[in-house]
């Protein structure tokens, strides 16, 4: 008898350790294919990155002529920060970059009289260089008298180099700079909220702490929201490459994202560049990147800021974009406004928390997709049990705010975004009720 029970107990551990097995690897996998697609998207970007490079500054030489790939330092920085440190400390605080303004822009002329701005700039494990010259062309490009304060906000960075020496540094722009130190970790989403609790300008300016802005790059984004509080808006975002560092200019695009919720540039329709105004006009955006924008700051409030339950980043950015248009408010893209973004490379500071993704993005469906929620939910089935938290606060908020129904968003900002045919979207809507 006794032997029969060693013989079942064994039996179960065995089974026990190869279910567990099975587990470990199916998520060792699940890890290495999710970061063998982002390593195939920064080969896409990088090839991309290197055609335009060739194409727009053909006489300076080719990416290998610039960038030694066997460099340790090079590589090890790359980990580190998602960019080449080696240029990046070459380069300094502060550079010279081309204007990428069309020549229209360049004609236009700005009341005297704008709200004044408070630029916030969130940054984590940041490079020193690099967040510093975000900094400086803030300072250098920005008039005077509409810059209220740059607010940095760190959190909880691990170097060295961005505590006593970034104060230190800090010091030449005395007067302009406000720095907050997170007491723990928060994440982009509640770094920013903490930045803009702080301010005292009249418009908020959210950049990313890998910025170089251009000429002329705040008044034309204050110039819009002077005539309409509501109005939401973002520069066009410059590509400046992450081995290179090299500035390169970016077409007229608008925001986009597709059923995964999974933001993208999108193509402008030509008649949107017809007319006197041609390439300066402002593009209508059904969605924004999230990291480079402005809007009032008494809008923010009153719009109900970000959803604070979101974890580090991600999502955000759509889910915003949805309650500005679905509750009153416009998103435009300004391309007489150019600032400059490293798209860095995959770094282990920078590893996407999936989990806090997939929370993230099954907020905003949940709040904001009304019976469309089971187009998401096709592409991401995982995600049909999975715990999202309490939403009550934020679907109150959409009651409070008069909020439309996102088939209005669907019919009236972005047609493009097609749900699935006919049979599969009567599937979605029973689906999606059953959620």
């Amino acid at each position: 008898m006794k032997s029969i029970i060693l013989q079942c107990l064994l039996c179960a551990f065995l089974a026990i350790g190869l279910w567990t097995a099975m587990l470990l690897l199916f998520l060792h996998l699940e890890q290495e294919d999710m970061l063998e697609k982002e390593n195939e998207e920064l080969l896409e970007k990088r090839s991309l990155g290197k055609n335009v490079h060739q194409q727009t500054h053909h006489s300076e030489g080719t990416l290998d002529d610039k960038v030694n790939f066997s460099d340790p330092e090079l590589i090890q920085g790359l980990r580190r920060y998602g960019l080449n440190v080696i240029i990046s400390r070459r380069l300094g605080i502060e550079r010279e970059v081309p204007d990428s303004r069309d020549k229209i822009c360049r004609q236009k002329h700005y009341p005297f009289n704008l709200p004044t701005a408070s630029v916030i700039i969130c940054f984590y494990n940041e490079e020193f260089n690099t967040l510093l010259r975000t900094v400086s062309s803030v300072v250098n490009f920005s008039p005077k008298y509409l810059l209220e304060e740059i607010i940095l906000v760190d959190d909880m960075s691990e170097f060295d180099d961005l505590k006593d020496k970034l104060d230190y540094h800090l010091e030449i722009f005395r007067g302009k700079i406000k720095i907050v130190r997170n007491k723990k970790r928060e994440g982009l989403i509640r770094s920013k909220m903490i930045g803009a609790s702080r301010a005292s300008g009249e418009i908020l300016v959210f950049l990313d702490s890998h910025c170089e802005v251009n000429r002329f790059w705040l008044e034309p984004l204050l110039h819009a929201i002077a005539k309409d509080h509501k109005m939401v808006v973002c520069p066009i975002i410059d590509v400046i490459n992450e081995l290179t560092l090299d500035y390169i200019a970016s077409p007229i695009v608008r925001g986009a994202f597709d059923w995964n919720l999974k933001f993208r540039w999108d193509n402008v329709f030509s008649y949107e560049l017809d007319g006197p105004e041609g390439p300066s006009k402002p593009i209508r955006s059904p969605a924004m990147a999230g990291g480079i924008f402005a809007i009032h700051r008494h809008y923010f409030n009153e719009l109900g800021q970000y959803d604070k339950d979101m974890d580090i980043w991600g999502g955000e950015n759509v889910e915003l974009s949805l309650r500005i248009w679905m509750c009153g408010g416009q998103l435009f893209i300004l391309p007489c406004s150019r600032v400059g973004h490293i798209n860095k490379a995959p770094s282990k500071h920078r590893l996407v928390n999936q989990s806090a993704l997939s929370r993230n993005l099954l907020r905003v469906v949940h709040v904001w997709l009304d019976e469309y929620k089971g187009n998401f939910f096709l592409q991401r089935p995982s995600l049909t049990y999975v715990s999202y938290g309490n939403i009550s606060e934020r679907v109150e908020l959409r009651k409070r705010l008069g909020c439309k129904s996102f088939q209005w968003y669907l019919d009236n900002i972005f047609p493009e975004l097609e749900p699935f045919n006919t049979e599969r979207k009567r599937n979605n809507i029973i689906f999606a009720s059953k959620g």
